[in-house]
Formats: C-alpha cells, structure tokens, sequence
C-alpha cells in the first residue's frame, strides 16, 4: 500500500509494519498509545515516555545523531522521524535503505493530520481517530483567558531564547489566551534582555526542556521584568505533539486558572 507523509512523499508498504524506529520522542509515545508495544524495536535516547519503554527498547542514539550502524542492526520496516526534530541528513540517508514517514507540524491541525496518518502507515487506523475524537474534544472544552496575557515562552538560557510565532509552542499559546510577545519571529530565536524589557510582556514560562529551568532562574528574568508573572512550565504540554496532547487541555486550564 501507498502512504502519503507531511512532506508529501509516498512511502510504499506491502504489508503493516513489524519492525518501527521512532526518531521522534513525542511520536514514540503516540506509537505506545495505538498499541505498538510488540512492532516498535528502536527509539531514541530522549524518548522518555513511557518508561518501560525508555528502559528496554533498543536506543538509536539521539534525535540529532543517529546511529546508522544500530538502526541496520534492528532491521527496521519502517522509521518514523520529523523535519524539525531529526537533521535532515540523517533522514535522507535512512531514506535511501528504509521507508521513512517524516511529519511536519507547525499547528494543532498539522498534529491531528498526523496522529491519522501514522495510525494509517502502522495499520492502526481506528485507534487512532478514537484517540483523535478524545484529544479534540478536549481542545473544545479549553477556555482561553478571558483578558489576554502578553506572554514571551523561553527554551534556553544563555543565551535567553524564546518560541517565534511560526512554532508550534505559539499556537498552543495562541488557544490559551496568551499572546506571544515575540510572535513577529520565527522560530527559536535569541534575544537580548533590552528585547524583553521593551515588548510589554505580562508572563514569563519557562519551559522544562529542552533547557531544564528550575525555580532559581525566576529571579533572573524577574529582575528584568519586575512586574511580571513568571511560571515554571511543563515543556511536553506545549511541544510535544502526539498523544501528549490528551493532557494538554487540562494542564493549560490550569495555567490559565492562575
């Protein structure tokens, strides 16, 4: 069978896959929710979820440094890898030897788009539009800020960097009634303390990955912004793009409760 992946290629199947390598850590937890505990052979060292997983599946190396050598060795039917996540010449060279679905997500649509589309490769195509009709129902229950809070969401430090408007951190943002201080930007752009100060930004979230912020750095950007609120966040709710997104709804609820 064909399948069509996010960068419009075909990826040809003769029969469901047995053998599936996730490059991809939030798309390796979506693989663990349709079921795949026996077809999924390979993952990457920062596919921390679930954690059985993470402890016994076979590791391929990184999301940015792939172990070709290990990935030949699992005899793989099929990788799962994304534009943005994995380099894109790690990718076209599994390309040349594996069938290779690349997702490409910038939305919230881009994410439904894929949950269907790997539901379909893995021949799991029911599970997938039930756990689909479960996270947009959740989207539809969220209520955003009633007064919308200019908000600047970092990832790193040193130099300080923030999600641009063209992220999918941004939408997320964008449905909770947050409005991104830097959304005239794209995507993970450093910016200086001057920026900051200058944009009129009301919150601060700090996220948990890929830099692990920690309640020490608060004072940091409070100094910068002291009449803002600055909140710790749970980096996977608002960037991890797979069945994560189940839990999503809730947890921005809650941030928009404060």
């Amino acid at each position: 069978m064909l399948f069509t992946d996010q960068l419009n290629r075909q990826i040809l199947l003769e029969k469901p896959p047995q053998r599936i390598i996730s490059l991809v850590p939030s798309q390796t937890e979506l693989l663990y929710s349709l079921g795949l505990e026996k077809e999924v052979v390979g993952i990457t060292k920062f596919c921390v979820h679930p954690s059985t997983w993470f402890r016994e599946k076979t590791r391929v190396g990184g999301t940015k440094n792939v172990h070709a050598a290990i990935i030949q060795q699992l005899s793989p039917d099929l990788i799962i890898a994304n534009k943005e996540e994995n380099l894109a010449a790690d990718v076209e060279a599994l390309m040349a030897d594996y069938p290779v679905w690349v997702s490409d997500i910038a939305t919230l649509d881009d994410a439904f788009e894929m949950i269907t589309g790997i539901g379909a490769v893995t021949d799991r195509a029911a599970v997938a539009a039930d756990l689909l009709t479960k996270i947009k129902a959740g989207f539809v229950a969220l209520q955003p800020a009633p007064t919308p809070v200019p908000t600047a969401y970092f990832i790193w430090r040193d130099p300080w960097m923030v999600a641009g408007g063209d992220t999918f951190i941004h939408q997320m943002l964008t449905l909770c009634g947050f409005p991104n201080v830097f959304g005239d930007l794209r995507r993970y752009p450093a910016i200086t303390p001057e920026q900051l100060a200058a944009t009129g930004c009301r919150r601060v979230l700090l996220s948990s990955e890929p830099y692990p912020f920690k309640e020490k750095h608060i004072a940091e950007l409070q100094a910068i912004l002291p009449d803002a609120e600055i909140l710790l966040a749970d980096g996977e709710m608002f960037s991890w793009y797979g069945s994560r997104l189940l839990a999503a709804p809730a947890y921005f609820q809650s941030l928009i409760e404060k």
